[in-house]
């Protein structure tokens, strides 16, 4: 069981450190009153879309959570159902914070970037690592946690069917919340690229190619200008000057 509490130790220090970066992430200055304001939006737009797909995910989790108790458990001790549950709520927890911290990384790396290029990459850097260090000593945490129990405590063999079963079930039940995770990202991230174009669409008269306009800026602005004309004609006019 040596290499089982090596592994805990491991998974407690990957999350300290995780902790402890976050807060000196927070602690960091978040710039200026414009930059703050589009910050607040950002991270108004991160929560409402967390707790959208984090409602949406708990209501198939809970589907899954009893086929699981039904099928590896056969409706006895739920162990299984409770190393799934265990590893969906981490990969949650793990998924949710990162997400929370990103959003308020981004406003301070760009504050740390007007400083000096090094204070931008460390920040930058910090804020990253936070999601993966949640994710590692998390997942170290659970799976280790899930075995001294099961082998150590309770007395079953390593290699006993309820011992891998539970684990699995663990697995399964983070993987599960990381796929919705990746795929609710994706739809969001297109959202926003289908609300550019319409933005695009619907004001084709805006001064998107000043030169006070930012480089990148001109560039996405010209890409979605290009496209919006290939999109319907419902896009030929702003939403609001249509009668209800």
């Amino acid at each position: 069981m040596t290499i089982v509490y090596a592994a805990i130790i491991c998974g407690l220090i990957a999350v300290a450190y995780g902790i402890i970066t976050s807060a000196q992430v927070l602690r960091a200055p978040p710039g200026n009153e414009k930059m703050q304001d589009i910050a607040a939006a950002i991270q108004e737009g991160a929560k409402a879309y967390l707790g959208r797909q984090y409602r949406t995910i708990a209501i198939v989790g809970v589907i899954v959570l009893a086929l699981v108790w039904v099928f590896l458990d056969g409706m006895r001790t739920p162990i299984s159902a409770v190393s799934f549950a265990l590893g969906a709520v981490l990969s949650g927890v793990a998924g949710y914070v990162g997400m929370n911290i990103s959003v308020r990384a981004n406003v301070r790396t760009a504050e740390a970037a007007r400083t000096s290029l090094q204070g931008g990459l460390t920040m930058a850097f910090r804020s990253g690592a936070v999601t993966g260090l949640l994710v590692a000593g998390l997942g170290l945490l659970a799976i280790s946690g899930t075995f001294w129990y099961l082998a150590g405590t309770n007395g079953s063999a390593a290699g006993a069917p309820v011992v891998v079963k539970a684990l699995t079930a663990l697995a399964f039940g983070a993987s599960l919340i990381s796929i919705f995770a990746r795929l609710g990202g994706g739809i969001f991230t297109k959202a926003a690229d289908v609300g550019a174009i319409w933005s695009a669409r619907w004001k084709p008269a805006s001064p998107r190619t000043t030169p006070a306009t930012p480089p990148p800026l001109r560039t996405m602005s010209a890409t979605m200008s290009a496209i919006a004309p290939a999109w319907p004609p419902i896009c030929s006019k702003p939403m609001w000057s249509r009668s209800a």
